[in-house]
């Protein structure tokens, strides 16, 4: 990961505290960071906390280049087709740096065209002084964060996470100022005044390169894409793998036991096997004592040779992370922070006790496979496909906030091969019904295209098991030891049944409707008063009306699989 910054209009008469608050992202990029005020354009200034990935000596940002010089980017991201359109448009690249194709793709056709011909993730700002333009712009599926801060003057500030503005909200408290989540899939233009404020002209909706016809040649892969659909998600799936190990540093994957994780695991080592790694891939998981994730995980990285970690915590070290968590998260949404307990706590292991640094992990797989357990109670094939596609386009908010935050506070770069554009077009494509749970299987179409050996067949069929109940412990589940934790707290986060009932008259906007759902919502306003719209609306499966907890442990169907899985094992 890395942190972008930027500010444009600053009239506060004291930019030393902009440069300041600049430091609260300084955990998404480590190794360097850079400061520049932009020439010619007063109270207007870029900052970067750079991760080093690729071209450790001349990545520093913002990037500028001779070719270019009024050109000035800041990127958070990785752009896998680099080298791809340096020959096929023949730039001459200064650097080694994938984000450099972002100043060449951008003169050659535009802002809308540079994103559109991007195959990866991203989050930039990019300022063009000849034209005097502001230009932002975000991935599809918002796979790196990025909020804006705008007022009705012209002031703008730019930043990954959102905490980097609650001091510049008290400066600009005398005019009408917005701390909002931009938009994945669009790019936005702005006018740039000599004064350094901006005037919004336009926000347009891009169209990725990653959406191909279903009949289509994958790089890299052996055949075309054509009727076999399980060879077509096993080989457009691996391509996706094969390009994100595009790095200078130690790569090592997350490892919870279930298939997203899994394949992904085993595709990585095998891969960087063949590709000449010469270092063992480093296999992370995590739980409290018992785990069912852990004992799968131990199992998955014997089969596929991975140097293996695991990372115990007990319910104290979890119960002590949760404000920490929620800080990083920018979220009070209930079922994405008990799912980033356990990853918040692994990655700070990585960081602290190895030498990884970019981190695969298996994210987006249930949101665009229907993995999530409820889906065995769509009504319609055609309600299960729109439901996969409001979660996908919601993922910003939600599981992939998950997993960029948790990672990026110990400075690692998260990589989502499920999110690949190739991969999600083709399964997107595919006919509804096909999509469906089959044989009390989730994501059944991605087990049988990996019914090869990759996995052992009791992990490649485990059923699905949510990451905030996997970690559990085998005598108590982690929202089980969360909401006793809650009712018994005596200090900051009592909440009597009182409190609970006038919750709408406190917080009108998403009232929290349990007493754990108002503890995250009073640690969330004690750092970021005032925010709740970042969050639409807390995260709860469809098609259960009686379901009062997004817990699967509460569903029906994961109930029945949980006494078949006892009865089977004796």
């Amino acid at each position: 990961m890395c942190g972008i910054w930027a500010l444009f209009g600053n009239d506060s008469g004291d930019i030393s505290k902009q440069y300041r608050s600049a430091s609260k992202i300084s955990h998404r990029g480590p190794d360097t960071f850079r400061i520049e005020n932009v020439n010619h354009f007063g109270n207007c200034c870029l900052a970067f906390h750079r991760l080093a990935i690729v071209d450790d000596l001349y990545g520093m940002q913002p990037m500028r280049i001779k070719t270019y010089p009024y050109v000035w980017l800041l990127y958070n991201g990785e752009i896998y087709n680099y080298r791809k359109v340096q020959k096929q448009y023949d730039f001459n690249y200064l650097t080694e740096c994938d984000g450099e194709s972002i100043i060449h793709l951008y003169m050659k056709g535009g802002i809308e065209f540079a994103a559109s011909m991007l195959d990866g993730v991203f989050a930039f700002c990019l300022l063009d002084t000849m034209a005097k333009k502001v230009y932002l712009g975000r991935d599809t599926f918002g796979v790196r964060p990025m909020f804006k801060l705008t007022s009705d003057d012209g002031f703008m500030a730019v930043c990954s996470e959102a905490k980097d503005f609650i001091g510049l909200v008290d400066l600009q408290q005398q005019k009408k100022s917005e701390i909002q989540p931009f938009p994945p899939g669009f790019v936005e233009t702005y006018d740039l005044r000599t004064d350094g404020k901006v005037d919004l002209i336009e926000s347009a909706k891009f169209h990725s390169i990653g959406k191909p016809p279903k009949w289509m040649e994958v790089p890299g892969a052996s055949a075309v894409v054509g009727e076999d659909i399980y060879q077509n998600i096993r080989e457009i799936l691996t391509e996706a793998v094969r390009k994100r190990l595009m790095s200078d540093r130690r790569i090592g994957c997350l490892l919870s036991g279930g298939l997203d994780s899994s394949v992904v695991a085993a595709l990585v080592c095998k891969l960087c096997k063949e590709s000449g790694i010469d270092y063992p891939i480093q296999t992370f998981a995590t739980g409290m004592e018992g785990s069912p994730d852990v004992t799968a995980a131990r199992k998955v990285a014997a089969h596929i040779g991975s140097e293996h970690h695991e990372v115990t915590f007990t319910p104290e070290e979890g119960l002590q992370a949760v404000e920490e968590v929620i800080y990083h998260l920018e979220s009070y949404d209930i079922t994405t922070l008990r799912a980033s307990v356990g990853m918040y706590l692994v990655s700070r292991y990585i960081n602290k006790e190895t030498d990884s640094v970019v981190i695969f992990s298996g994210e987006g797989a249930d949101e665009l496979a229907q993995g999530y357990i409820y889906f065995h109670k769509a009504p319609t094939p055609e309600a299960g496909d729109e439901e996969s596609q409001r979660l996908m386009k919601d993922l910003y908010m939600y599981d992939v906030l998950r997993a960029d935050r948790t990672t990026a506070a110990h400075g690692l770069e998260l990589r989502v091969p499920f999110l690949d554009h190739q991969f999600t077009s083709y399964y997107a494509s595919l006919d509804p019904s096909l999509k469906q749970p089959k044989d009390k299987s989730e994501k059944f179409l991605i087990r049988k295209a990996f019914d090869n050996g990759l996995l052992p067949s009791e992990i490649l069929w485990r059923p699905k098991e949510a990451f905030s109940d996997g970690v559990s412990s085998s005598k108590k589940s982690w929202f089980a030891i969360l909401q006793d934790h809650i009712e018994s707290q005596v200090r900051l986060g009592t909440v009597s049944d009182s409190q609970l009932e006038d919750a709408p008259n406190v917080f009108p906007f998403n009232p929290p409707t349990s007493k754990e759902g108002y503890y995250y919502r009073q640690i969330f306003e004690k750092h970021f008063h005032g925010n709740a719209h970042w969050i639409p609306y807390i995260w709860m499966p469809k098609w259960l009306p009686d379901c009062k907890d997004p817990s699967a442990r509460c569903l029906e169907h994961y109930q029945e699989s949980e006494v078949e899985g006892k009865e089977q094992n004796g």
